[in-house]
């Protein structure tokens, strides 16, 4: 696993516990990838192997029946799996997303949490499949939404 070594993880590691600090660690991550920004998310726990992410919800994240809309969830589940991904596999092998399989299991009416989890790492010495499991809860604890995204890992090319 990526440890310590890897800049994101120590990042999160040193920020957290601050206040605010997971608000600002998320806006960071969030001005790597503008797209992300769109749904307002927040850590709220990041390790190799695990991490969450909180998103309110709002107007902005509605469908037209006042819910939270399936693609919004669709981003919020993209942006836990790969930050965990980010962190989880080691330093010489970088990553991309090459599928996602969802599941609408029930209507999303409150606040949200998605929960991103993976086993271990491949060895991807020539490219390797990584799922990685994200499930989404509301605040009642039920899971309204369930991701399989599989991540393309390989190491990164030397360069010359």
């Amino acid at each position: 696993m990526a440890g310590t070594n890897n800049r994101v993880l120590k990042l999160w590691q040193s920020m957290a516990g601050k206040p605010r600090g997971k608000w600002l660690f998320t806006r960071m991550i969030c001005l790597r990838a503008p797209y992300f920004g769109s749904i307002r998310p927040k850590f709220e726990a990041l390790e190799p192997g695990h991490a969450q992410v909180s998103m309110r919800k709002r107007r902005a994240v509605h469908n037209h029946i006042g819910t939270v809309h399936a693609i919004a969830m669709c981003n919020m589940a993209e942006l836990a799996g790969g930050v965990l991904t980010d962190v989880t596999v080691p330093p010489s092998h970088r990553w991309i997303p090459k599928g996602m399989t969802v599941e609408y299991l029930a209507k999303a009416e409150t606040d949200l949490l998605a929960t991103a989890s993976a086993g271990d790492v491949p060895n991807a010495d020539g490219g390797e499949d990584y799922p990685v499991q994200v499930d989404v809860t509301d605040t009642h604890g039920k899971t309204v939404f369930r991701a399989v995204i599989t991540m393309w890992v390989t190491p990164k090319q030397k360069r010359a």
